[in-house]
Parts: C-alpha cells; sequence; structure tokens
C-alpha cells in the first residue's frame, strides 16, 4: 500500500475502527480492531439499536440494548482513530491524545446514563462530542501551562 495522509488515515478510522491501522500497514493490530468492532457490534445489537434511534423508537433502542457490551464501543473507537492517526505521524505535541481519551470517558458515561435520557446512540454521541470538546479544552490549557 502506498503512503496515506494523516487525514486519510483519520477518516477512515472514523469509518470503522482498524481501517486507519490496515492503511498504516499495521496489519495484525488493524484486524484485530475491525474484529473487535465486529464482535461488539453484533452482541450489542448496535446496528438495530441506530436504525431504532433514527426512527425516533428510544423505548424500542433501549429494549434492544446489550450495555454490557456496548459500553466497550467508545474505547476501541477512540483508540482506533487516536492510535491510527498516531501511527501516520499525527499527535506529536504534548497532550494530544486528551480530547480522544476524554471522547471515550464520556462516550461511555453517556452510555451508562442513556437509559435515562436519550438512548444508548443519542446520548453515546453527544458524551463523545462533549469529550472531545472537554479535552480540547483541558489540552489547551495544559499546552499554555508548559
Amino acid at each position: 500500500m502506498g503512503k496515506c495522509t494523516r487525514t486519510e488515515v483519520f477518516l477512515w478510522s472514523i469509518a470503522l475502527p482498524g481501517f486507519g491501522q490496515l492503511l498504516n500497514g499495521k496489519f495484525l493490530k488493524g484486524l484485530l480492531l475491525v474484529g473487535l468492532e465486529f464482535l461488539i457490534n453484533s452482541q450489542s445489537n448496535l446496528n438495530e439499536i441506530i436504525i431504532s434511534s433514527f426512527h425516533g423508537e428510544i423505548e424500542k433502542t433501549i429494549d434492544q440494548t446489550n450495555y454490557q457490551w456496548l459500553m466497550f464501543y467508545p474505547c476501541i473507537y477512540m483508540f482506533g482513530i487516536w492510535d491510527a492517526y498516531k501511527d501516520a505521524g499525527g499527535g506529536t505535541t504534548p497532550y494530544s491524545v486528551v480530547p480522544f481519551a476524554f471522547g471515550a470517558y464520556c462516550g461511555t458515561f453517556g452510555i451508562i446514563y442513556s437509559r435515562d435520557f436519550l438512548g444508548a446512540v443519542w446520548l453515546g454521541i453527544v458524551g463523545l462530542f462533549l469529550g472531545i470538546a472537554v479535552g480540547l479544552l483541558i489540552r489547551t490549557t495544559l499546552r499554555n501551562r508548559l
């Protein structure tokens, strides 16, 4: 495979964990992440709950969700993006990992509390983006103190 840009790797990692690693030539790691994504996706019923969520059937989404499996997804997802981006030459500045890690943490918290609010998909996504935003603020604060 030819050398891919950080942007290409980053965007393919967003599409599916492991794709960025495959583009970087890290085949074992990439196949492991793709396999984990499929395992977690199928065990948590993720595709079904995405469809139900987009149809506004939040109660159905809550009933369909296997939370024990779905709670792994934000961490695998964000780690896959970070790892591929880092291997492609990105993330070299101090504290670059912070937005990715906070996105994973807050996405997981969103899933934990999703029974009470928006369902697993929507609150997980909201948590993910809030975590990234908080992580960016923390990263900026830490960099300014150096």
